[in-house]
């Protein structure tokens, strides 16, 4: 590990967790394509917090809001209000449940089986390809405060999926978003609102690792480049989706994975 690694893992945490491409894939491909040591665990639970600090930074206005309605039990006239439904947090809650969920269940498999590059090669190019159809081809016109509980649980339900490497969180929650009928900005945002509590509790889980190995420089430096990149992938892909459609996405996860599928046969010769 050196300061590059820990600069370049940061900013590919980062923008992954948000941007609908797969952090998760990106920091197990940077590696094993540049043949990078592995940072380990400590480095993981550091790029955790990053993100999280990105995502809270970000939303932060947002989630007092959000508390302050639920606590009141009615909207309060402000810009927020035209944004977010009364029920924001209960649907909130109930589509991180699946999430929790899976990563209690299947954590021992998405740490061994399911980091094979094969296979996410296939899930970038699947996922990728489903939300390039969907967004083209599919009416999404609902906004944030028209979301229903069964629009929540399906978004949780697909978040669950993206425990497997390559689908994406970000990717999943978006494209179901998109399926039920919200617009692309909306589904984004319910996305970014929705992965503070998985990134804060997978943070916390690993949090007696890294109170244990304590923090150096090259922890410190992929927390504070995934917490920049983090801000910047929220802010400018809300701003992006205003007037452009995911295909870009869908591009590019294609090419990682036909160059991943290269890389692979050509190591196995």
């Amino acid at each position: 590990m050196n300061i590059f690694h820990s600069v370049i893992l940061g900013l590919v945490q980062g923008a992954g967790e948000f941007l609908p491409i797969s952090s998760s894939a990106h920091l197990i491909l940077a590696p094993w394509l540049f043949h990078f040591l592995d940072p380990g665990l400590s480095f993981d639970v550091a790029l955790h917090f990053g993100t999280l600090i990105a995502v809270v930074l970000y939303f932060y206005r947002d989630w007092l809001y959000i508390f302050k309605i639920t606590l009141l039990k009615s909207q309060i006239p402000n810009l927020k209000s035209q944004i977010y439904g009364k029920n924001i947090l209960y649907f909130l809650i109930l589509a991180t449940i699946p999430g929790v969920l899976a990563g209690y269940f299947l954590e021992s498999e998405a740490e061994t089986i399911f980091r094979s590059p094969i296979l996410i090669a296939i899930t970038l190019s699947v996922v990728g390809l489903v939300l390039y159809l969907v967004d083209k081809y599919h009416a999404h016109r609902k906004k944030m405060d028209q979301i229903t509980w069964i629009d929540s649980l399906w978004i949780g339900l697909s978040q669950a999926v993206a425990i497997v490497p390559g689908v994406s969180r970000s990717g999943a929650t978006i494209t179901t978003g998109l399926v039920m009928g919200l617009n692309r900005q909306s589904a984004a945002r319910f996305s970014f609102l929705l992965s503070t509590p998985i990134i804060f509790g997978a943070a916390v889980v690993k949090l007696p690792h890294l109170i244990q190995n304590g923090l150096d420089n090259f922890l410190i430096i992929g927390m504070l480049s995934a917490a920049v990149s983090g801000y910047l992938a929220i802010k400018y892909l809300l701003k992006f989706v205003e007037r452009a459609s995911y295909a870009i996405f869908f591009w590019y996860r294609l090419a990682l994975a036909l160059l991943i599928m290269a890389v692979y046969f050509f190591r196995a010769k």
